[in-house]
């Protein structure tokens, strides 16, 4: 099976004097630490809400320092259910960005028309979405490059 993941990431930015530029630096920021290992996840401005449920920045600025919500997602290949694959992505988003908090926000099965796999040859061979080759542990989850995934 495969999935799209969204992951959200609360990624601080310093020395700013706007939202848009906390936003702008923090995309910029996002793609040098996942490039060029993860070039494929994609980067978009992530959504808040007031209590209120009046829409928000994705950015909250306070003493030329801000917080920006952004959302990564990412394509996961041969997983046996959603959990694995919200496992996979946090593992492998999150081993390029240390010290930044990460939340699930959905996961989707996706069919091979809407992933972005160019190479149907991946699925018979066992690659993950990060390329590595996958084993299988005696509880019939599958491991991405032979590393233990961490349980959430």
């Amino acid at each position: 099976m495969d999935c799209r993941v969204v992951v959200e990431a609360a990624v601080p930015v310093y020395d700013v004097e706007t939202a848009d530029e906390a936003v702008r630096i923090a995309i910029s920021k996002t793609g040098e630490m996942l490039n060029p290992d993860l070039n494929y996840v994609e980067i978009d401005t992530g959504t808040r809400t007031s209590p209120s449920g009046e829409p928000l920045d994705p950015a909250f600025v306070a003493a030329d320092e801000a917080l920006v919500a952004l959302e990564l997602r990412m394509d996961v290949f041969n997983v046996d259910r959603g959990e694995h694959a919200s496992r996979v992505a946090r593992k492998e988003i999150g081993k390029r960005l240390r010290n930044i908090p990460l939340k699930v926000l959905t996961v989707t099965e996706i069919g091979p028309e809407e992933s972005d796999r160019t190479d149907d040859a991946s699925t018979a061979t066992g690659k993950s979405a990060s390329g590595d080759e996958e084993s299988s542990r005696s509880d019939g989850s599958a491991l991405s490059g032979g590393e233990e995934h961490e349980e959430f």
